[in-house]
């Protein structure tokens, strides 16, 4: 496994042309801090993955996808054994328009669960002359900017100040419990006012911003991988009241966390498993009669 992550993570700049395809199971193994020529799109199922830049960490949930710009430094960080990853690396263009410039966590919709089965059936390079493979690929980055109109704000920058960073970890290991701003300014020998400034100059963001994304993050893992049910869920990220919980979740990812966990991803249906079947045998014929420049 191991091998096969530092190939691809090496291959994907051998060509300048080409559009590379990389989907696997990632497993618990992290990918160590690199970067690419080419812009990522990341895709993944099964669970959540952590992609942490020099600044941030960004919490990417099952069934949502990942926009990673070009030559952005980042490393992953799986948390669950059964996560998948699916990946496409694109070639810079002269006519990319600023979405691709921007790192940032997306829903997706039916449209493009289906570009993403679609390409599911490619493996490594696909070059500009394999002509259904590659603009079908491409279609799928061009969609982007039109479909993509909600960003999750599910990404927590790194607090640089020692006194805030104590503030932080604290509120991580105490989520379940009511945290109340005044309380925990007191008790790290801070006013109020010095904590809120130390916040917005620090990390960009509230008190309150900063714990509600945070709640939220560790919701949505106590709901994908932990398989709790939202009254659970709702309890161990300090909510005593369920509908506060749920409004705060639809708030936060546009969709009640009920509806969430029902969502069907890629290979979520026996009906997408079937067609998965048909793609791969349609693909083995075309392997036949091609020069086999990319492989299942």
């Amino acid at each position: 496994m191991h091998k096969i992550k530092d190939y691809y993570l090496n291959e994907v700049d051998a060509f300048n042309d080409t559009i590379y395809c990389m989907h696997d199971l990632l497993g618990e193994s992290d990918i160590p801090f690199h970067q690419h020529q080419k812009g990522q799109f990341l895709y993944t199922e099964g669970g959540v993955i952590h992609v942490t830049t020099t600044d941030k960490t960004f919490f990417l949930p099952a069934r949502h996808y990942m926009w990673i710009p070009p030559n952005q430094l980042h490393s992953i960080h799986p948390c669950s054994e059964h996560v998948t990853m699916r990946n496409l690396y694109f070639p810079v263009e002269e006519n990319d328009v600023e979405f691709y410039a921007e790192i940032a966590i997306y829903p997706i919709n039916d449209l493009l669960l289906q570009l993403i089965l679609f390409t599911n059936r490619f493996q490594g390079h696909l070059y500009p002359d394999q002509v259904s493979a590659y603009r079908a690929s491409l279609a799928l980055k061009a969609i982007l900017p039109e479909i993509s109109l909600f960003q999750l704000p599910l990404a927590l920058p790194y607090a640089k100040d020692k006194r805030l960073d104590t503030v932080i970890n604290y509120i991580n290991e105490h989520l379940q419990e009511i945290l109340i701003f005044p309380d925990i300014a007191a008790q790290f020998g801070l006013s109020e006012r010095s904590l809120s400034r130390l916040f917005q100059s620090d990390v960009g963001m509230s008190f309150i911003q900063y714990l509600t994304i945070q709640r939220m993050i560790r919701a949505i893992q106590y709901l994908l991988v932990d398989k709790l049910s939202v009254k659970e869920v709702a309890t161990m990220v300090g909510y005593n009241s369920i509908p506060t919980f749920s409004n705060t979740f639809y708030k936060t990812l546009g969709t009640r966390p009920s509806a969430y966990i029902k969502i069907k991803g890629v290979f979520g249906s026996a009906r997408v498993l079937a067609e998965k079947d048909i793609l791969l045998s349609e693909t083995d014929n075309y392997n036949k009669n091609n020069d086999n420049r990319f492989v299942l």
